[in-house]
């Protein structure tokens, strides 16, 4: 079949006939691409001035991988820019930029990501127990929760199809030949080319994770802004609740269990305090032990859950689940000594390690959200509000005691209480003010601004709720239990601590459940027509 050549004055139904006649010619697009060499690798290039946002490359995709509609691994995004009538509107298609350092690969618990030698960042599915960490660890927002099958999946540049010498999916249906596959040097791709032709328009900071797309760019004048077309539209992000309660009741059962190790050291030290009793050591792990398995809740695969120890030589969510794992055996351990009555200084050194554990575990789980991705997270207030969330466990040692054995040692609980709620007070008002004065020109201030109108408009009772249930079952109450039991009021200063109690708890629940959903993460800019994101 002979295919007239295109001119100017060719009609667009003539154009994509001839395409589709220039397709069947070719026959399932073979492709023509070198070996690869040594230090060579596959990529995607995409035209930016070719492309006409049709979005055939998302839906040959998805036709393609048999994927349903909103799950998408390749997207097109909106830009826009000037003023009516002269007008530009661009678009940027994306899918996997199998990046040099790839995120989702050092994160990932289960190690089912792997970095084939010819470049492609491939997802062994039957591995995946559906944590979505990669899903908060990729810049790009690539990976995509797939519900029915409770696992995550990705582009893998149509493997199968490139071994047999024919391009991916989504090349094929490109009408305007805006994306290609190349063959590529990564030295030189790292070290030169990256910086000048593997950036675009409101994508993430390419030293986050050396992505190796390759784009042609528009030339845009100095005063040319591209602005996204859906910044209009603002959701809050999932609200995680298997986590936001798994998260809390962890670090009170740190908290708990710190306040049980420095009464059982003080009274071996000699002072007259009350010795810590089998009760008190049970209710510093029951917090954990009731936690924990409530987060396989969020998994898509919950009876794979044990797997997610598996990487634990560069995933924090692996660290974090051994830690923990470790510190509520241990903390079970001791409640079972102190239930036998089995003290002295082995009991001591076995709170010691148990709460070297804890405290390692909670730092790792603060640490699963310093992602770069989510630049709300990325503060070190994310380890502040996490450790500071352990006052609800003094707390709960100071009810407990002032129930057990009268107001003998509960001022000094009480007392440290106060001192842990203040600081938590203060990563508030600290947090308050970072967004009160934002920089405009942060590089990151499109999402930290993002995340100040959902906090701010979005659910401003809950944020109020925050604030005043923190200085009232935080500050207030536990400094009115100290003067109940100063008097001797002792049935006012149990009643006060266990609402005290209760209200805290609720209160750090709050402020978690905030945290999850008010984060807004970096990604494809414009990106109406993707369903990865949970909301």
């Amino acid at each position: 079949m002979a295919v007239e050549p295109l001119t100017e004055n060719t009609p667009l139904a003539d154009f994509i006939n001839h395409k589709t006649n220039e397709g069947m010619q070719c026959g399932n697009y073979s492709i023509d691409l070198p070996e690869l060499g040594e230090e060579e690798q596959y990529r995607f290039h995409f035209d930016m001035n070719a492309c006409v946002g049709c979005h055939c490359c998302e839906v040959a995709c998805n036709e393609q991988n048999a994927n349903p509609d909103d799950i998408k691994w390749r997207r097109v995004g909106e830009m826009e820019t000037g003023v009516f009538p002269d007008t530009l509107q661009l678009f940027n298609s994306m899918s996997c930029n199998h990046c040099l350092e790839p995120a989702c690969l050092t994160g990932c618990p289960t190690e089912s990501y792997v970095k084939f030698d010819n470049g492609i960042v491939w997802h062994d599915d039957p591995s995946c127990i559906g944590c979505q960490y990669c899903t908060w660890n990729c810049p790009y927002e690539v990976p995509v929760f797939n519900a029915e099958r409770g696992i995550v999946t990705k582009c893998h540049m149509c493997a199968d199809k490139l071994e047999n010498g024919q391009s991916p999916a989504c090349v094929q249906a490109c009408p305007s030949n805006a994306i290609e596959i190349e063959v590529f040097n990564v030295q030189k791709w790292r070290e030169v080319d990256m910086a000048k032709e593997g950036v675009a328009p409101h994508l993430a900071d390419i030293d986050i994770c050396k992505p190796t797309t390759r784009y042609t760019l528009p030339d845009l004048k100095e005063t040319e802004e591209l602005r996204i077309a859906d910044e209009h539209l603002l959701k809050p992000a999932h609200s995680e609740l298997p986590l936001v309660i798994m998260t809390v009741l962890t670090q009170v059962s740190l908290g708990a269990f710190l306040a049980l190790f420095l009464g059982q050291l003080l009274f071996s030290l000699g002072f007259h305090l009350p010795k810590p009793t089998f009760v008190m050591a049970l209710l510093a792990v029951i917090p954990a032990i009731i936690g924990l398995p409530l987060s396989a809740l969020h998994l898509g695969r919950p009876g794979k859950a044990y797997m997610a120890m598996k990487n634990w030589q560069t995933s924090w969510l692996s660290r974090e689940a051994i830690a923990l794992a470790l510190f509520s055996a241990l903390a079970l351990l001791v409640a079972a000594l102190y239930y036998l009555e089995i003290t002295g200084f082995g009991l001591l050194l076995l709170e010691a390690i148990t709460l070297l554990a804890g405290i390692y575990g909670i730092h790792a789980q603060a640490m699963i959200y310093r992602i770069k991705a989510r630049p709300s997270w990325d503060r070190s207030s994310t380890n502040k509000k996490f450790f500071g969330a352990s006052y609800v466990g003094f707390l709960l040692m100071a009810s407990t005691l002032l129930i057990e054995g009268g107001s003998q040692g509960v001022m000094i609980l009480l007392a440290i209480t106060l001192l842990a709620s203040m600081g938590q007070a203060l990563v508030i008002f600290e947090e308050v003010m970072f967004y009160r004065h934002l920089d405009k020109e942060d590089p990151l201030y499109y999402q930290y601004n993002r995340s100040r109108i959902l906090l701010h408009e979005h659910f401003p009772k809950v944020k109020k709720f925050r604030v005043y249930s923190l200085l009232l079952f935080g500050l207030g109450l536990p400094l009115l239990a100290i003067l109940f039991t100063a008097s001797g009021l002792l049935g006012l200063a149990i009643t006060v601590l266990v609402v005290a109690t209760l209200g805290a708890f609720v209160s750090e629940l709050t402020g978690r459940y905030l945290f999850y959903r008010t984060v807004v993460p970096l990604g494809l800019a414009g990106n109406f027509f993707a369903g990865n994101q949970r909301h």
